[in-house]
């Protein structure tokens, strides 16, 4: 590439800053414009990455020739900068073309599905960088290990989660891929049920070696040139599964990986849950079929931390804990309550919604009452727009009318802190893909002085 510039539209975007990262390790000139600071942007300009907040054309870089322009399709076709953009001559391509080329020529291993890739993507990286294979790692979550969405090293192998929304996935030709989930989401830009299932079919097409699939996805041999394999927490018909799952002291699950190649025993996932304990596996299968030694992928699954917003725990006593993460589709939030059952059995389980999106609240309003009923409490909050106007009719009534939880209360996100000053916690947890992270330090803050009597 003889671009010396490249400019970001949603350089905050968590898969947007990692490229972004990448190139400023490869001593670009690199800068962007995004909506509002967050911890995110703070940090981009921390390792001297210029950021802006306001649509000023005047800001991508000149001259047109030398200047890439990166944007994320969250960002309005008619956003000033975009426009200014294509009407000058750059280049522009969407931040999915970019991971594609830089993908081109190295080891692909990717990590698709509805839901669990980041988590198990991160993972995999981690085995491949513990083993002292090393590689570089595109995640869409801040590694706990590394304390970054970006890993790079000299080897040739690239580790990347291959997001569906917008398309986005089908830049990537991997030489490994995983497929964890196919719950039907995005259906804004697939319009049905079936169009989302047949974007991950073409996924699959385009993996050349191996496909590693979660058992029972309607997947099969004529939808790949791949050898295909698949994983389950516990099926024993699957080619990787656990057996003798059981649960320590400290809440983490212990079990042995059966694999094509034999047991591998005692494995212990830093991170609890049982959710975890199918990463774990997808995880493991991704680096033994690459060639990791098994030994080298048990320890690593041991000392793998997490991923920030990923059942991230922010305060644990016994009187008092606090939780979040990231889920923002039911199936997301059915598997992480489920996993907050297993890890805190008999308390009270209180939980934070913010929905995201109109749309997908429109599409999946019965869905996500279902899986939000499984709490003892809810407390749900206004809508998230992100990149979208407001559809007649549909605000967060739609779901908070068919929760059946024991608890329910309806809020403006303006409304919480002084509610949850005056309420009674035990577990609670926030749950979202919008702003709902900012509340992370002050509701920690806050229940950090109720522990100690200073409310």
């Amino acid at each position: 590439m003889e671009y010396k510039n490249i400019y970001f539209i949603g350089i905050g975007g968590i898969g947007m800053s990692a490229i972004a990262r990448y190139y400023k390790q490869k001593g670009l000139a690199v800068s962007g414009y995004d909506r509002t600071p967050s911890d995110l942007t703070r940090s981009l300009e921390s390792e001297g990455i210029n950021v802006h907040y306001e649509d000023l054309p005047s800001r991508i870089p000149v001259p047109v020739e030398e200047t890439l322009v990166v944007y994320t399709p969250a960002v309005p076709q008619d956003f000033g900068e975009l426009v200014k953009a294509r009407s000058a001559g750059y280049r522009v391509i969407k931040r999915s073309q970019m991971l594609g080329e830089i993908s081109r020529g190295q080891r692909c291993i990717a990590v698709a599905g509805t839901h669990g890739k980041t988590t198990t993507s991160t993972l995999a990286a981690h085995i491949l960088t513990e083993s002292g294979e090393g590689c570089s790692a595109f995640l869409g979550g801040i590694s706990k290990n590394y304390r970054t969405n970006l890993l790079v090293s000299t080897r040739g192998t690239i580790v990347a989660e291959a997001d569906e929304f917008d398309r986005s996935f089908l830049q990537l030709f991997p030489e490994i891929a995983v497929i964890t989930a196919m719950d039907p989401d995005h259906l804004d830009i697939y319009g049905n049920a079936e169009a989302y299932r047949q974007a991950f079919r073409d996924f699959a097409s385009q993996v050349s070696g191996t496909l590693i699939v979660k058992s029972g996805l309607p997947l099969g041999t004529g939808d790949t040139p791949a050898r295909i394999l698949t994983y389950h927490t516990s099926d024993p018909a699957a080619d990787y599964h656990g057996e003798n799952l059981h649960v320590d002291e400290l809440g983490h699950y212990v079990f042995d990986l059966v694999y094509p190649g034999g047991v591998l025993e005692q494995i212990r996932p830093g991170v609890p849950g049982r959710l975890n304990v199918e990463n774990s596996i997808a995880a493991a299968a991704i680096c033994l079929e690459y060639g990791i030694a098994p030994e080298a992928v048990r320890k690593a699954i041991g000392s793998f931390q997490g991923v920030m917003r990923r059942l991230d725990v922010h305060l644990n006593t016994p009187q008092l804990t606090y939780l979040d993460d990231y889920a923002h589709h039911p199936a997301e939030l059915a598997s992480a309550i489920g996993a907050l059952r297993d890890m805190f059995p008999g308390r009270k389980l209180t939980g934070i919604f913010q929905p995201h999106l109109y749309t997908r609240t429109r599409d999946f309003a019965p869905d996500f009452a279902q899986s939000l009923s499984r709490l003892d409490k809810l407390i749900l909050l206004d809508i998230y727009p992100a990149r979208e106007e407001p559809i007649p009719g549909v605000t967060s009534e739609l779901i908070f009318n068919a929760v059946t939880a024991p608890e329910k209360v309806l809020l403006h996100k303006e409304e919480l802190m002084d509610y949850l000053r005056k309420e009674p916690l035990d577990v609670l947890v926030t749950f979202g893909a919008g702003n709902i992270d900012r509340f992370i330090g002050p509701i920690t803050e806050m229940l950090e002085k109720r522990l100690k009597g200073t409310l």
